[in-house]
């Protein structure tokens, strides 16, 4: 999730352990604690593949931030030990500011190490990385807080409730438009072995499909307030690998994206884009594996990421479709109509 999110999310779950020690100060230590796990982004491995896939790696693991929030605690308790605090209730606050934070990144489709060491990448993918009706409750919780200060740690534990209760509602949400996308694509007999859902921009009302399916995949959106259970699906050119050999930084990119990759050849580049990331005609992680040379033959290069350029589209149906509107085609005018399997 953003940084405001997470900074809220430690400063109310701090307001809510502290109870009536509450004050500024917990606040702003759990705001920083909440944020602590990002800090990773700062660290470079060397090209954007590694610094993509290893992000919320370490910094993000229960397996590291358990004893970490114990030595942290330990040191504060040395160092300037707090009045009526026990050593169990600020282990506690330290360490549920810190593991709330991965545990939420959990709920987006970024992908999070939750075991580092031990591979593999969790991923929920029922919340978008930027969502108002999650971070708003919290805000607001602490700003009347702030006002009522004898009730501070009360706003904080209603506002966790009600967030709660958010991401459960995703997930429910989910669930559904899972179901009726499994019916969708046994209907036009299209193999649903690799589905990819996830929801669409700052909202849990309109979600979108991805399907791979060998060199092509389809891609469909639908909301919960959809008059008609069947979701309308686009296909796409996939493309595979050109070369012989898979290059190691590949092959650590179709394990992050669990294998929802695209490949592609763009002017005089060999792109190889995340369709998981980000909406059609508009994904967020591209990267550049191989140029032509001036012989015309491709060579490859340490991969890097292309700057997200313009957004295409009308993004304003964005709205309307959420709303239940099916008569918007399904790419959100992000490709001509009728849409058609691209060359």
């Amino acid at each position: 999730m953003d940084s405001i999110t997470q900074a809220a999310l430690g400063a109310t779950v701090a307001g809510a352990i502290a109870g009536k020690r509450c004050n500024g100060k917990v606040l702003l230590a759990g705001a920083l604690l909440g944020t602590l796990p990002d800090l990773d982004v700062f660290i470079d491995y060397g090209d954007d593949i590694s610094n993509t896939v290893k992000h919320r790696g370490f910094s993000h693991s229960l397996l590291i931030l358990l004893p970490f929030s114990l030595i942290l605690a330990g040191l504060v308790q040395r160092l300037k030990p707090l009045a009526d605090w026990s050593f169990a209730r600020l282990w506690l606050l330290v360490a549920a500011c810190l593991i709330t934070h991965p545990l939420l990144d959990t709920f987006t489709s970024y992908g999070t190490q939750l075991l580092w060491p031990i591979a593999g990448y969790f991923s929920l993918s029922s919340i978008f990385i930027i969502d108002p009706l999650y971070t708003l409750p919290l805000l607001i919780a602490l700003g009347i807080g702030m006002v009522r200060k004898a009730s501070l740690a009360r706003y904080c534990v209603i506002a966790l409730c009600i967030s709660s209760v958010y991401l459960s509602w995703s997930l429910a949400a989910k669930v559904y438009v899972e179901q009726r996308a499994l019916a969708s694509l046994n209907a036009l007999g299209i193999a649903d072995d690799t589905v990819f859902i996830t929801p669409t921009p700052f909202n849990t009302l309109l979600w979108r499909i991805v399907v791979i399916d060998g060199d092509r995949y389809w891609e469909g959106l639908a909301s919960v307030l959809d008059n008609k259970p069947q979701i309308e699906f686009i296909a796409q050119q996939r493309g595979h690998w050109p070369f012989e050999n898979e290059p190691q930084l590949l092959q650590a990119l179709a394990t992050f994206t669990h294998g929802f990759i695209r490949f592609e050849q763009q002017a005089e580049q060999l792109l190889v884009t995340d369709l998981r990331l980000g909406m059609y005609g508009n994904l967020a992680f591209k990267f550049v594996f191989a140029e032509r040379n001036n012989q015309g033959q491709w060579q490859s290069v340490v991969p890097y990421r292309l700057e997200r350029g313009e957004i295409k589209g009308d993004l304003t149906k964005l709205k309307d479709r959420a709303l239940g509107d099916q008569q918007i085609n399904p790419s959100l005018g992000l490709c001509p109509s009728p849409c058609q399997l691209e060359p």
